[in-house]
């Protein structure tokens, strides 16, 4: 009696180490990384802009007044993005606007005869990731503007902000541009002092070489004319050399 006792425990035994190895795991396709934790939600990527187009007369859009016009912006759709932020910037007075949306276009009012810089962020539902479209220019046409002034100068070197090695000279290099491909020449305001003194005019390049001392901070602009008498100032940019 105890041998036929001793076989059915063995048996039922061996029946709920069975039933743990086959119903004990979990489901690998439950939304998971394995660990338990959700998986990680992708990072939107840039998109490519469309419109306005980048260093031209933006003609089209919508008269509002004579002060004011109506542009539609565009760009092309991102991948993994929920929503966009379109970045605005007034070059000639320094402001800047943000405007939403969830489509990959949007109608903006603009004033006339100014011109605008502008990129696009895309962002995602569920992440603080974002990305960021290169910046475009445009200039926002207006009445009876038969000659635009030049885009403002931008740094190219020493980059905004940047801290360069002990060095006896620095060579300043900008880049300009004019939707009437008229530039004919820049004067270029360089020192210690912001905002900083003239330095040198009627330059036809795009580069000037100075003199620093290590130790001091210098600020340096760039004013743009064009064969119309137009002149254009930069920002007031900044270096530190050690």
């Amino acid at each position: 009696m105890r041998k036929l006792h001793f076989i059915p425990t063995l048996l039922l035994a061996g029946s709920a180490i069975l039933f743990l190895s086959c119903g004990g795991g979990g489901d690998d396709n439950g939304g998971d990384n394995g660990g338990g934790e959700p998986n990680p939600i992708p990072a939107p990527l840039a998109t490519t802009l469309i419109f306005p187009d980048n260093n031209e007369e933006c003609t089209e859009g919508e008269v509002i007044n004579p002060t004011q016009s109506r542009v539609v912006f565009e760009w092309n759709d991102s991948q993994n993005t929920d929503s966009y932020q379109v970045n605005l910037r007034n070059l000639n007075t320094g402001s800047s606007s943000l405007t939403s949306s969830t489509e990959s276009s949007t109608p903006i009012i603009l004033l006339r005869g100014v011109p605008y810089e502008w990129f696009v962020v895309s962002r995602a539902n569920g992440t603080s990731e974002t990305a960021s479209s290169p910046t475009w220019r445009f200039f926002n046409a207006g009445p009876g503007i038969s000659n635009y002034a030049p885009f403002p100068a931008q740094a190219v070197a020493p980059t905004r902000g940047a801290t360069l090695s002990a060095t006896s000279s620095v060579v300043l290099e900008w880049s300009g541009s004019d939707v009437d491909n008229d530039i004919s020449s820049y004067t270029v305001s360089f020192g210690t002092e912001n905002p900083p003194p003239a330095l040198e005019s009627g330059i036809t390049g795009t580069s000037l070489e100075v003199d620093v001392q290590s130790g001091n901070t210098y600020f340096w602009q760039v004013a743009t004319e064009d064969t119309a008498g137009n002149v254009t100032n930069s920002e007031v940019f900044v270096f530190r050399v050690e």
